[in-house]
């Protein structure tokens, strides 16, 4: 629709009424004390979402990964919106990757969303219906046992095929990083998955998580009843470590370079066509792991990846 004043309708706008067509940022997310911007380095940087423009910005992407590039089953709706949605986005928050240094067509610098997470904490969780991993393991025990223990669930993580390396994945985790010590979190857990649904062909990948990454039994969750799959194909000592570490995804090498360690029976995921396997993260087991790794978090809290947290002022508009 054209606007009265366009110069296809009675002359151009006034100076004084541009301000009145500049579209509104609409915050929707409440960030509980945290900027919107947790973390720089070179061109990218790592935020959360606090719109429902830059929230379609990480369903586009995780679309684009899932079921264009995964090959995942679309329902018509999301294929006709090009856009990945579940029912649990509107109260997680999310955690995305940016890189500034994009261009449009014209040579404007278009920051761009080439990553992110989906974060559901426990006390949110507990108000809606519980976790996304519950829809394929029982987690009835395992928060039993747990009580008070403040749980992040990991999700729709993904980022873009040209932007995998190192910097980006790492970029993740100290976002993941601030973000879990400024709620007090105790545990990360979620489910991660192995492309592909035959655990003959993901015998290698399968194995040497059940055989070398294995979950202490406090930690051990069940796949829902006719669901599970064995992870264990191969023995032990027929495993290849490098070989196998070779096999996995990037985001579960990250997993395993903190400490991870994984639930021994997996799920068949028949939309995403993916093995999920339940991780699970205690925070005061990978501390130490981290720090050694990442360096620490009061470094990063005071001076973040290149300047340190940036104002909300600094952050640059997503498309």
């Amino acid at each position: 629709m054209w606007h009265i004043g366009s110069a296809f309708g009675f002359g151009g706008i006034l100076p004084a009424q541009r301000h009145m067509l500049k579209p509104r940022r609409k915050i929707i997310r409440d960030l509980c004390g945290l900027p919107e911007v947790l973390g720089r380095s070179g061109p990218f940087e790592i935020r959360l979402a606090t719109t429902a423009r830059e929230i379609r910005k990480a369903q586009h992407l995780r679309y684009s990964v899932f079921f264009q590039e995964g090959h995942a089953s679309a329902a018509q709706g999301a294929k006709m919106r090009r856009l990945d949605i579940c029912r649990l986005d509107a109260i997680c928050d999310h955690l995305l990757i940016i890189d500034t240094s994009t261009q449009g067509h014209f040579g404007k610098k278009k920051a761009k969303v080439v990553g992110t997470y989906r974060l559901l904490r426990r006390e949110v969780a507990e108000r809606a219906n519980g976790f996304y991993s519950q829809s394929e393991f029982d987690l009835t025990p395992l928060l039993s046992r747990h009580r008070t223990m403040n749980f992040l669930e990991l999700g729709r993580s993904c980022v873009h095929q040209n932007y995998r390396s190192k910097r980006v994945i790492e970029l993740l985790w100290r976002g993941l990083w601030i973000y879990a010590k400024h709620h007090d979190v105790d545990a990360l857990i979620g489910c991660a998955s192995l492309p592909g649904t035959d655990p003959e062909a993901l015998a290698l990948p399968l194995s040497f998580l059940r055989h070398h990454a294995s979950a202490k039994p406090q930690w051990q969750v069940e796949p829902h009843p006719g669901r599970g799959v064995d992870m264990a194909r191969l023995d032990k000592a027929s495993i290849n470590p490098r070989k196998a570490l070779l096999t996995l995804p990037p985001l579960v090498k990250a997993y395993l370079r903190v400490g991870a360690t994984f639930a021994d029976r997996a799920v068949i995921d028949p939309v995403f066509k993916t093995i999920d396997v339940f991780t699970i993260m205690p925070l005061a087991d990978i501390e130490a792991r981290y720090i050694a790794h990442y360096g620490a978090p009061e470094e990063e809290a005071g001076m973040g990846m290149q300047g340190g947290l940036v104002s909300n002022s600094e952050r640059p508009p997503l498309p």
